[in-house]
């Protein structure tokens, strides 16, 4: 067990932040180099496109499956370790954050729900390995070396990720259809919370962010999610607080204070209030199991 959850850069394999591969007929094994990791995290996005086969992996404590002609994606910082790959034939593709669209990255930071495999028909398959085709063809060496060769390959990139957007956003079309100000609200809000759950603890703080009231922004959170604004900060804290208990060796004070508590027993409570029980015994059942 280490102080801390290993995180992957594409630094290491990649000077250009997207890694490619094209998969055939794989089976998880020990020497596979796509899910021999362990439990880690990523700093940047995945999107696997499978075409056949069956897959199984443990994202942030959930059991996702993944069969047939199926496309799914990591976000940058989910916890994460490969347990199945059976006979799976596809695309593997990894991208840093900064260089996918705006608008690619709203749909799945930004959804409100959260996103399991998505089956898709054979129109779509085609669609996916043309386009994957060819971002592998020109992603050369050469390519990214000019302006012209790298807006290409980006281009390429920028189709195949706006497809799964697209994909993404027909699958959950009952979470996405309103185009409301409140459902685009909550989804700020969300976002802002992933990126300042440490730092900001209080409804206030977002509302200030988003330049509302702190009245507006509850009464808007309540109505689109059916939560409270502050049960959505909770949850953030807590899925990091399983992270660190159930992967790292660092005490519980240790992890209060990472998560932003000065209070380590105020913490404690927090957690025990909505788990049910204190960290100290979700680390002793979850490592069990990890």
């Amino acid at each position: 067990m280490k102080q801390s959850i290993p995180t992957y850069d594409l630094s290491s394999i990649t000077k250009h932040g997207i890694l490619i591969e094209r998969i055939e007929k794989r089976t998880f094994s020990a020497e596979g180099n796509l899910f021999d990791k362990g439990i880690h995290r990523d700093s940047h996005y995945i999107f696997t496109f499978m075409e056949s086969g069956r897959a199984r992996m443990m994202v942030d404590f959930k059991i996702i499956e993944a069969k047939d002609a199926s496309i799914f994606f990591l976000l940058p910082g989910q916890v994460h370790e490969g347990i199945l790959m059976d006979d799976v034939s596809g695309w593997f593709i990894a991208v840093k954050a900064d260089l996918l669209p705006d608008t690619v990255r709203t749909v799945f930071e930004e959804s409100l729900v959260d996103i399991q495999p998505v089956s898709i028909d054979e129109n779509w398959m085609n669609k996916l390995n043309t386009c994957a085709g060819m971002l592998q063809m020109s992603y050369t060496e050469e390519m990214m070396e000019t302006r012209e060769g790298f807006l290409v390959v980006q281009s390429f990139m920028n189709a195949f990720t706006g497809m799964y957007a697209l994909i993404f956003l027909e699958e959950y079309s009952p979470e996405i259809s309103s185009e409301s100000r409140a459902v685009q609200l909550a989804r700020k809000f969300r976002v802002l919370i992933r990126k300042e759950f440490k730092t900001l603890k209080s409804p206030s703080g977002y509302a200030d962010l988003l330049n509302i009231s702190r009245g507006y922004l509850s009464e808007v959170i309540r109505e689109v999610t059916g939560r409270s604004a502050q049960y959505w900060i909770h949850q953030e804290v807590l899925i990091e607080a399983k992270r660190l208990l159930s992967f790292t060796q660092l005490t519980v004070k240790e992890i209060a204070y990472e998560l932003g508590y000065s209070d380590h027993t105020y913490f404690s409570r927090l957690f025990s209030k909505a788990e049910g029980f204190p960290p100290s015994e979700f680390r002793d059942k979850n490592r069990k199991k990890y």
